[in-house]
């Protein structure tokens, strides 16, 4: 009798790995392995004489967090196999799930037969079968299968979408699904017949294949459709081939990934014969990548490449209006930063592409930073070296102007807390550049200049709690700088664009390049508030003035910086409970003009949010923008059920009093199907492009290859 109970407890424990294995879960390992391992409970136990072990009522097998339920299991030593009878269901720690009404196994568990049985795979695939065979430890066969991901119910008792077949074998190795007379029926109607039918199990992330296509109509290109293909290279790389064949283009879409020990590389790009160039093969490339390099650096690289301006807008890939290819190593430690790199740049834009050879095309750079905390000297002091150069490919004078630069700069900066709480914080520097200049005869062709520089800011934070629990931090700012660009003047090529706001109010230079210092004393005054509520609302307001000596030719109109006050520089930023935010920047000159302005705002709810951009600009030819600069752009989305959501977007140019792009999106989403309707417009045109409507429509029954619903049919009864 022991012998035969020792026997009976392995093959209890083997027929629950196998039956887990018949999942595609766990693999095959003796009986005789796991006698010591399983753990057999039921309400009834008995020998019958030396043949057999019969196990009854409320049968629970546990082995290794896999649980076994059934109504009785019997092992017959004279056959050598066990029959279980159900209902039987198997649960793995990983959510699979075997539901069987009865089964048969050989005690290996190489073979064996579960009759009205259901696999659940990754908690997503559903399979029913009225029969199920175990063969050779690797295949499961299935015959009269239903497989579907949607859930069913009483109330829900027909699936959105199901495939039948006769016959189903799944590969436990390759993880594949094979279907034998398949038909695809959508709420219970055959759609169409396919004779074989492969597809990967939920538990396969990549395996070669067709991934779901898609329908796309351009005015432009005409009704088309992609249909994508992935090829599995191995572990680390795939490539995503998708011909997209319309009325007035073919085209064969690419993207290529590869992962290596010590880095990454993604390509995509197309290539296309057309109707609207029709004597032109266009194309586009971008790619980019990043490695890991010995002593903690990396090296990065960025390629993108276009056959015309018009391509990628025509086909909706990029809004991109310059094209960047570079080349950078750059190592960022606690006290040191390295930096080098290598980049061109190709213009699209309509306005530029007739001097494009007058802009700089390519772009060499060098930085090196390194801090230092000296104790005899307190504080930080931090050292720069740099160099730049950049080229033109016009041969003309000061058209074809090139450029390089060597500066190194030195800067040291402490603070202090003085009496009542008073923060000083005092900075000092000098910087120096040797330029040298080619086909600008205008300037000598080898020139310097250094720039000394000392300020002391003085910040006095005040807080207090109100009776209502709510926080204030009121910060009065002072800051006084000076600084002086010794040597000769030279041509202005970083520092164009300035950008006045809170981040450099009180800096020591606020042009963002080398090529231009401030000049003489100044002043720059400031006061923030904040108050944090316990509501759950806060705001910050903050508003600051920059006084200055002699610096009416400094900066540009539109910087706000110009002449010898600064415009008032406002900002404010709004929180109330986590759902709203406003955050706004505007600068305005004395007599309440607005010279520029900045505002964003978001509301953000559980079934609806909408966010808002709008931004204005003064001409400035200085700044090449003859015309003032005022756009607003508006998303929204709104989750209309538990399963469709409806988005929708558009910018507007109110200064041309014309939208520039609109967009419509429905999206239907749950456990079993995923589904995308899109439109959109792009109202703008050029010389190079036209006006495009763009319409979209996808289709994916997810549940296969590690595809995943979101949200799941919920059922009453």
């Amino acid at each position: 009798m022991d012998n035969l109970w020792a026997r009976a407890r392995a093959g209890l424990a083997a027929a629950l790995l196998g039956l887990a294995t018949a999942s595609g879960v766990l693999a095959l390992a003796s009986g005789a392995a796991l006698a010591g391992q399983a753990s057999l409970i039921a309400d009834q136990v008995r020998v019958e004489g030396n043949s057999a072990l019969i196990a009854r009522g409320n049968v629970v097998v546990l082995y290794e967090g896999t649980r076994l339920t059934a109504s009785s299991v019997i092992y017959d030593k004279t056959t050598d196999t066990l029959r279980i009878e159900g209902p039987i269901t198997i649960r793995r720690p990983d959510g699979t799930v075997l539901i069987a009404q009865a089964a048969e196994l050989a005690s290996d568990l190489r073979n064996g037969i579960l009759k009205s049985a259901r696999l659940v795979l990754n908690e997503q695939l559903q399979i029913a079968a009225a029969q199920i065979n175990r063969v050779n430890d690797r295949y499961t066969q299935m015959t009269r299968v239903a497989a579907s991901s949607c859930h069913v119910c009483k109330t829900n008792p027909v699936p959105l979408w199901q495939i039948r077949a006769d016959r189903v074998v799944h590969d436990e190795k390759a993880r594949q699904l094979y279907f034998h007379g398949a038909q695809l029926r959508i709420a219970d109607v055959p759609v169409f017949y396919l004779p074989r039918l492969r597809l990967p199990d939920p538990t396969l992330k990549r395996a070669t294949g067709f991934l779901p296509p898609r329908i796309r109509t351009t005015s432009t290109l005409g009704v088309g459709v992609v249909a994508p293909f992935f090829l599995r290279l191995g572990d680390h790389a795939d490539l995503t081939l998708s011909p997209f064949l319309a009325a007035n283009t073919s085209t064969l879409e690419l993207r290529y990934r590869h992962a290596f020990r010590v880095g990454d590389i993604a390509f995509s790009g197309a290539i296309s014969r057309d109707d609207v160039l029709p004597d032109q093969t266009r194309y586009y490339v971008f790619g980019e990548g990043t490695f890991a390099l010995p002593r903690d650096y990396t090296l990065s690289f960025e390629l993108q490449e276009a056959s015309d301006p018009a391509y990628l807008l025509d086909y909706g890939y990029s809004d991109q209006d310059r094209l960047r290819n570079a080349i950078e190593v750059m190592r960022a430690r606690r006290d040191e930063f390295v930096f080098g790199g290598i980049t061109r740049y190709d213009t699209l834009r309509e306005s530029e592409l007739p001097i494009s050879d007058q802009l700089p095309f390519a772009q060499v750079d060098a930085f090196y930073e390194r801090r230092l905390f000296p104790q005899w000297l307190g504080g930080e002091l931090r050292g720069t070296l740099s160099w730049q150069a950049h080229f033109r490919e016009s041969t003309q004078d000061i058209l074809g102007r090139d450029m390089a630069r060597m500066g190194a700069g030195l800067g040291w900066s402490r603070s202090w807390i003085g009496p009542a709480g008073l923060v000083i914080e005092a900075e000092a520097g000098v910087d120096a550049n040797v330029y040298w200049i080619e086909q600008d005869s205008r300037f000598l062709s080898e020139q310097s200049f250094a720039a000394p520089s000392a300020g002391v800011t003085l910040r006095w934070p005040m807080s207090r709690v109100a009776a209502s629990g709510a926080v204030d931090i009121l910060e009065p700012v002072a800051h006084v700088a000076w600084s002086k660009q010794v040597g000769a003047d030279i041509p202005n090529e970083d520092s164009v664009f300035v950008e006045f706001d809170e981040a450099n109010l009180f800096d020591l230079n606020r042009f963002p390049g080398y090529d231009r210092r401030e000049d003489g004393a100044r002043a720059a005054l400031g006061l923030s508030w904040t108050r944090h509520s316990p509501a759950g609302w806060a705001f910050t307001l903050a508003a600051g003035r920059v006084f200055r000596e002699g610096g009416f030719d400094q900066f540009t109109d539109a910087s706000g910086l110009a002449g010898d006050r600064s415009d008032w520089l406002l900002g404010a930023h709004v929180n109330i409970g986590g759902r709203f935010a406003l955050q706004g920047r505007a600068l305005l000159d004395d007599n309440l003009g607005i010279t520029k302005s900045e505002t964003r705002a978001a509301y953000l709810a559980e079934d609806f949010q909408i966010s808002a951009a709008h931004i204005w600009v003064i001409e400035d030819l200085a700044e090449n923008r003859p015309d003032p600069t005022h756009e607003l752009r508006l998303d929204g989305a709104y989750q209309i059920s538990d399963f469709w959501r409806l988005s929708a977007d558009g910018s507007f140019d109110l200064e041309a009093r014309q939208a520039t792009r609109a967009g419509l999106g429905l999206r239907y989403q749950n456990e079993c199907l995923f589904m995308d309707l899109s439109l959109s417009r792009r109202f703008t045109s050029s010389i190079n492009v036209t006006p495009t409507t763009d319409f979209g429509f996808k289709v994916e029954l997810t549940g296969f290859g590690g595809a995943r619903g979101k949200t799941a049919h919920k059922c009453s009864g």
